[in-house]
């Protein structure tokens, strides 16, 4: 069973899939305000700008590393 774990910082979530990743390190490299390999938990959604974390999660090359963007709930 592949278990994938979740890190949201509200607007957008961070997905790994572990059974993915080649531990290349691009993501702790370029931003390792974010990414921890040695922490646990190993990401910190709330290290960086959204955009900057979503701009770093597409160089990916296993593609471990995906995001969506949280929808906000609209009053009604």
């Amino acid at each position: 069973m592949k278990t994938n774990k979740e890190y949201s910082n509200g607007e957008v979530t961070i997905i790994w899939q572990p059974d993915l990743c080649i531990h290349c390190g691009y993501c702790a490299k370029g931003q390792p305000e974010v990414f921890k390999p040695k922490e646990k938990p190993w990401i910190n959604p709330n290290g960086a700008a959204s955009e900057a974390m979503v701009n770093q999660v597409k160089q990916c090359p296993s593609g471990a590393l995906s995001f969506r963007y949280n929808q906000k709930k609209v009053d009604e």
